[in-house]
């Protein structure tokens, strides 16, 4: 399937669960919307002024999850799972419809979020997408936490680095390129805390749904799991899936080089507001034609309209 025509599903998606940081029970339906309309959020469960952008500048929280707002205080939260599997699918126009405040944590990856747009299937439309090319590079640092956004001509790249004293996670590292690379091991990665870090989290009233059955623990030199890891970097591979779902907020996929060192959805969400701070350091480009043979990596085909 060619990534040039703007994409959606073949039918609603439902989907129940509980809010990992809430704790509350949660029903998910994710719709087909027309070309151009974009990713949307819907609270169901209100009347009014229900509709919120998952745009950065709607950031509201960054707190071990990605929260967005409207400008009347309606909020959808744990939003980047989600993000990331649309992101990663090709999924540029969906109507996402929630009955309450926080996104199903599910298996604490985006695994099931994956397998059910694969069930219904994807449909592609005759209007052509649009990219974010990066044109300069960007960073932010926040102590030694670091990141990074700068040009690729062919790709999106994303290289995340972890570090932690903790032995079971320690020092992990991972490249990949999120248009031509096996993204399975992503998208099944959860997230993980350490348990010595479960009551500091709860007492600032998160992980209230958190469990085995839907986030990693890991207690001194163990994973309290009983299935242990899905994959070597899962670790890593979860944060990487979270930085493709807050590089969403965007509005667009990319073409650019991202580095990150101990980074999460704070660095992320300040990157990109600095990145579009300025026009200079980006450009939004269509694509002209209906077929390349492989991803993004012919520039005649590339038309600047920003």
């Amino acid at each position: 399937m060619s990534y040039l025509n703007q994409k959606t599903i073949n039918s609603p998606i439902s989907l129940d669960g509980i809010g990992l940081h809430s704790g509350k029970k949660v029903s998910l339906c994710i719709k087909p919307a027309q070309p151009n309309t974009g990713i949307i959020f819907k609270r169901i469960d209100l009347k009014l002024n229900n509709i919120v952008y998952p745009n950065f500048n709607n950031v509201t929280n960054t707190s071990l999850n990605t929260t967005i707002s409207n400008e009347y205080g309606v909020r959808v939260s744990t939003i980047e799972h989600l993000m990331g599997a649309l992101f990663g699918l090709g999924i540029d126009n969906a109507l996402v419809e929630i009955d309450n405040e926080e996104v199903p944590i599910l298996d604490g990856s985006a695994k099931d979020f994956v397998s059910e747009i694969f069930n219904v299937g994807i449909k592609s439309s005759e209007t052509p997408i649009k990219i974010i090319k990066i044109n300069k590079k960007v960073e932010f640092q926040n102590g030694e936490r670091f990141i990074s956004i700068g040009p690729s001509k062919l790709s999106l790249n994303i290289e995340f680095e972890l570090k932690y004293e903790n032995q079971v996670i320690g020092n992990q590292k991972n490249k990949i390129k999120v248009y031509e690379d096996d993204l399975t091991d992503i998208y099944n990665s959860r997230t993980f805390c350490l348990f010595d870090d479960i009551e500091k989290i709860r007492a600032i009233g998160l992980a209230k749904g958190g469990s085995l059955d839907n986030a990693i623990v890991v207690k001194d030199k163990k994973v309290l799991n009983k299935d242990g890891l899905r994959n070597k970097d899962e670790f890593v591979n979860h944060k990487i899936l979270d930085c493709i779902g807050d590089l969403y907020t965007s509005g667009y996929r990319m073409l650019a080089d991202v580095k990150c060192s101990q980074g999460g959805h704070y660095l992320t969400n300040e990157l990109l507001r600095k990145v579009f701070n300025n026009q200079e350091n980006f450009s939004v480009i269509e694509i002209q034609e209906k077929s390349l043979p492989h991803t993004f990596v012919q520039k005649s085909l590339l038309k600047s309209i920003a």
